[in-house]
């Protein structure tokens, strides 16, 4: 088993940031998801932006530091959240 890389302080979870730049995620994504203390649901299983409220949409946005979330309606918050 290979030795895993320390990425250093910013990163707290190196084994899931290992896993994401491995299947191509960016290192601004990947950190971002290996940060989260809940990535979400696995296989599909996760509710649909459109399924959720706006009060859960800017939950999610504000977890992982989306600016302007405040300001923007549901429509946007979906639109902020895929395109992150």
């Amino acid at each position: 088993m290979a030795k895993q890389k320390n990425h250093g302080p910013s990163i707290k979870n190196d084994a899931r940031y290992e896993a994401l730049r491995n299947e191509g995620y960016s290192k601004q994504k990947a950190a971002r998801i290996a940060n989260t203390k809940n990535p979400g649901k696995k296989g599909g299983k996760a509710k649909t932006y459109e399924d959720r409220t706006r009060s859960a949409l800017y939950e999610k946005a504000k977890e992982i530091g989306i600016k302007g979330r405040s300001k923007m309606d549901k429509e946007e918050l979906i639109h902020a959240l895929r395109n992150n």
